[in-house]
């Protein structure tokens, strides 16, 4: 990390701040702590959920600002990032820092106050995790950065679980350990059309330590874990028949896709995009750009199909294993 941006180009503006806290990526995290929440099937009182998802939102928002003040030196070397607030001078370091700090202190003691301390301290773990773990140690690394950098990303059900309960049943982890297991093949197929900003920023990700080749392997043999993992809740009474079904339709198309990355030139070349815009990718990257996109589009029919089958109360499955929860 260095602190050798400094000097503003132009006023922060609102919007500036909003964008420190990683608004898309707090969607995801709001998302899929509401489904934790709600499939814990415990009767929690509308306000109080209400807090602890927000509680949540903030924390993930707190992460992201430590995220983007410590890695200020990386985004500005790095294309799709160089236009962030901080690297782009819009916002001082020592504010990202600031707000980062304040807003998880005020997000874990509501939470704690609020809900309970296991999900108070669940959370607090996160965005250290996240923070600490993954942004000043393993993003700089090793290039199983994503892999155990994934398990911030992952908590948030869990979190959403335990505030509902003030436990953490198998069903909690499950949904967490499906989290865990799509981030790789996630992030190693942006990875793939990204790398030369990677390079250029000294991060170690897959294909720039391993090579293009070792990464479309690696993709599809974490795809090949993730898919019948996804199966899993309709076994120990989370998910129903809705839910298995979009889960076997929806891994084969996503096994289907990591194939097609697995066989492809995806990463070869260098400068696979287009211009600066994510998907907006030359033909030998599109079967990785494909991959990114509808691995986004899965785990939101996954999450949404849990709480859709919860709050309608559709008839489950035979369980086989019991996960814990109503």
């Amino acid at each position: 990390m260095t602190s050798a941006i400094t000097t503003s180009r132009a006023p922060a503006r609102w919007q500036d701040y909003v964008q420190l806290l990683k608004p898309r990526v707090m969607s995801l995290v709001v998302f899929t702590a509401l489904t934790g929440l709600v499939c814990a099937g415990q009767p929690i009182h509308p306000l109080l959920g209400a807090v602890a998802v927000l509680c949540i939102a903030v924390g993930a928002g707190a992460s992201g600002a430590l995220n983007m003040w410590y890695d200020a030196d990386i985004d500005a070397r790095m294309r799709r990032t160089r236009g962030r607030p901080v690297p782009a001078g819009r916002v001082q370091g020592a504010d990202a820092l600031g707000l980062g700090v304040t807003l998880s202190l005020l997000s874990v003691m509501f939470m704690g106050i609020a809900l309970n301390w296991l999900a108070a301290g669940l959370l607090a773990f996160t965005i250290f995790f996240y923070a600490v773990v993954y942004t000043m140690w393993l993003k700089r690394w090793t290039a199983q950065n994503i892999v155990i950098g994934g398990l911030a990303g992952a908590l948030p059900p869990v979190i959403g679980w335990a505030a509902a309960t003030g436990s953490v049943p198998l069903n909690a982890w499950l949904l967490c350990a499906i989290i865990f297991m799509w981030t790789p093949p996630h992030f190693w197929a942006l990875s793939l059309y990204t790398s030369e900003d990677y390079e250029k920023a000294g991060v170690p990700m897959m294909p720039v330590v391993a090579g293009a080749a070792s990464t479309r392997r690696q993709i599809f043999i974490y795809s090949l874990l993730f898919v019948p993992l996804c199966l899993a809740p309709a076994a120990t009474g989370l998910g129903g028949a809705v839910y298995l079904g979009v889960a076997g339709l929806g891994g084969l198309a996503f096994l289907a896709l990591a194939w097609k990355v697995r066989r492809s030139s995806a990463g070869d070349s260098a400068d696979p995009r287009n211009d600066g815009r994510l998907y907006d990718v030359k033909a030998g990257a599109k079967d990785a750009r494909n991959l990114f996109a509808f691995s986004i589009l899965y785990l939101t029919l996954l999450f949404a199909t849990l709480l859709a089958e919860k709050l309608l109360d559709l008839p489950g499955l035979p369980v086989l294993i019991h996960g814990g929860g109503a």
